[in-house]
């Protein structure tokens, strides 16, 4: 589940830190609803996402290590190929497209992840 403080944006998710699952992701996966991907990295840094091979919108949260919203990418289209945050980022976390808006998700927000 991950919190928006005492608001569910997603009931489903998994973390992932394997690099070659990192590099798939979403791709070839049916509409995902009410999951999110979470993926763990090392450390803060520069986190570039591809959708290609992804068939669905989805949006995209950068979080540093204090699981602070840093950067959002609402309505990330099927077959882009770049979304890069502008501030440092431990985690990248994919959901499904307008669960931002619709959960009210913005910058500076602090989540739970558990």
């Amino acid at each position: 589940m991950i919190l928006n403080g005492k608001k569910i944006i997603v009931s489903k998710h998994t973390i992932v830190k394997n690099i070659f699952l990192q590099a798939v992701g979403l791709m070839f996966h049916q509409k995902i609803n009410d999951y999110a991907l979470v993926f763990s990295f090392p450390s803060e840094r520069f986190i570039p996402i591809t959708n290609i091979f992804v068939f669905q919108t989805i949006d995209l949260l950068w979080l540093d290590k204090n699981i602070k919203v840093v950067d959002i990418r609402k309505d990330f289209k099927p077959f882009t190929l770049n979304a890069v945050n502008k501030h440092k980022a431990k985690y990248v976390v994919e959901l499904p497209e307008g669960t931002v808006k619709k959960k009210r998700v913005k910058k500076g927000d602090i989540l739970s992840i558990g």
